[in-house]
């Protein structure tokens, strides 16, 4: 193997590998298009997330409208993310295969259809089927998103890009608590939820005009053609056996539920019933929690993006300090915690958001550039599954126990620890295995720039075992890894 120049591709693997972990002279350079390009994407999404949480601050009038109890509520919920989470395995494929904006458009067509169905819906049937199609549109945005990041900026950008990406969708859940519940009440059901979908077309328009999938020069590599079935099949099971994405899907699902329950569905009802405090006070701590959650974002990204040793703490210590907060607000004596434990615990659910965001930290660097949309698809059906399982339980409960609340809510701890179990299991040998990716490529970094530029021209005729000739200052051959690029 010879060490070429600088930003030649390495002889054997080496590229393969560079490619895996994404750096390298193909990284892309980022800057003021892939922003804007970005942006664009983010704006889908943005749209997205206001439809996806909508109901959040229409829980109490949809049961009205459509006359149903508790579980029946939770059902609009819970059918919308079991299309979401059901739909991100063939999302990721789709990405891979199709690109970003197809998919996107696809998307945004969806959940646009899907929030004017709901407000047109007139029975309780039609609504479910409006809040399906949402949630498919939804489903396809996300992974797209994640994407456009990995097409568009450096591979070390990696970690705050994805960040930032979830605090633009919390931003969106700020306008369903702060713009949409208010208009709600002003002007009615069919004209709040018909007036939002507009902004769907809104953002499919610049996605249709001026969004690309990669920057020029950037495109990905041409792959062979490959049966679909074999296709599908294969990059689920590469996927799937990289400890890296298992680890990831484990994080997002321990992390993320919380707050999504707390914000999608039950927290307004939980602090108006349970705790006896007035719509306008109620909805003033979802909006806590999202501005904590964007707030939040911002500091895990830089955190991780600068040290990556810190993901599992602040998953795990985001996990214990979630459960510490909901067994004290449940457990306070008297049934009404008082405000200052509400804030905290706002506060802290404000944190579930970018811990989940670790997981995919765990998946990307596990698979290869062409696995990303499918390895992404599947760490994101984590915290999905568990929203919707606890969104389920949380309202058979409240049937069953005459809406008590503290028993309803007792569910989050049985999730956690699970997810905290399987954590566990798991970190060894993801950290290991992408240690071990790290030292294959490590020689590359602190050879050959100091000797091949320098040495060259010196360098002996005396070839070593298994290797072609390498410039050195003595006359002994290098072993192979040393004539390895440095990108």
């Amino acid at each position: 193997m010879t060490a070429g120049p600088k930003g030649a591709g390495p002889a054997g693997g080496t590229a393969a590998a560079a490619g895996a972990r994404g750096a390298g002279p193909e990284d892309p350079p980022g800057g003021g298009k892939a922003v804007a390009v970005w942006c664009i994407g983010v704006a889908v999404y943005f749209v997205a997330v206001i439809f996806r949480t909508s109901l959040g601050v229409a829980g109490l009038e949809a049961a009205d409208r459509f006359h149903v109890g508790a579980s029946a509520l939770a059902s609009f919920s819970l059918l919308q993310l079991l299309v979401y989470a059901g739909m991100q395995v063939p999302v990721g494929l789709m990405v891979d295969r199709l690109g970003t904006k197809k998919v996107l458009t696809l998307g945004a067509v969806l959940f646009t259809t899907g929030q004017l169905g709901f407000a047109l819906s007139p029975s309780y049937e039609m609504a479910l089927a409006a809040r399906a199609l949402l949630g498919c549109g939804d489903a396809l945005t996300f992974i797209s998103v994640l994407r456009l990041g990995t097409r568009w900026f450096p591979a070390r950008r990696g970690p705050l890009m994805a960040q930032l990406a979830g605090l633009v969708g919390m931003a969106g859940n700020l306008v369903s608590t702060l713009v949409l519940a208010p208009v709600l009440h002003g002007v009615g059901w069919t004209a709040a939820f018909a007036g939002s979908a507009a902004a769907g077309l809104v953002v499919l328009v610049p996605l249709v005009l001026f969004l690309r999938d990669h920057p020029e020069g950037h495109e990905p590599a041409p792959r062979a053609r490959t049966g679909g079935a074999g296709f599908v099949r294969r990059q689920i099971k590469e996927s799937w056996s990289e400890p890296g994405t298992r680890l990831g899907l484990w994080v997002h699902f321990t992390t993320q539920f919380p707050a999504m329950v707390f914000l999608l569905l039950w927290g307004m009802p939980f602090l108006i019933e349970a705790q006896g405090l007035t719509r306008s006070t109620a909805g003033g701590l979802l909006t806590l929690v999202v501005a904590s959650n964007m707030a939040l974002g911002l500091v895990y990204g830089q955190i991780i993006g600068r040290r990556q040793a810190a993901r599992i703490p602040l998953a795990l210590g985001t996990v214990g300090l979630t459960a510490l907060l909901w067994g004290a607000v449940l457990a306070y004596p008297g049934g009404h915690a008082p405000m200052w434990l509400l804030i905290t615990l706002c506060l802290v659910l404000g944190g579930c958001g970018p811990a989940s965001m670790i997981g995919f930290d765990f998946a990307r660097p596990a698979n290869p550039p062409e696995r990303q949309g499918t390895a992404s698809g599947i760490t994101n059906m984590g915290g999905f599954i568990a929203s919707m399982t606890t969104l389920l339980t949380v309202g058979l409960l409240l049937d069953a126990t005459g809406d008590d609340y503290r028993i309803a809510f007792s569910a989050v701890f049985v999730l956690e620890a699970l997810g905290v179990h399987r954590i566990l299991g798991l970190r060894r040998r993801a950290l290991a295995r992408e240690a071990d990716r790290g030292r294959a490529t490590a020689p590359a970094r602190s050879t050959a720039p100091v000797t091949a530029p320098v040495t060259a021209p010196a360098a002996p005729r005396v070839p070593g075992p298994g290797t072609e000739p390498q410039p050195r200052r003595t006359a002994r051959p290098l072993p192979e890894s040393a004539g390895r690029e440095t990108p």
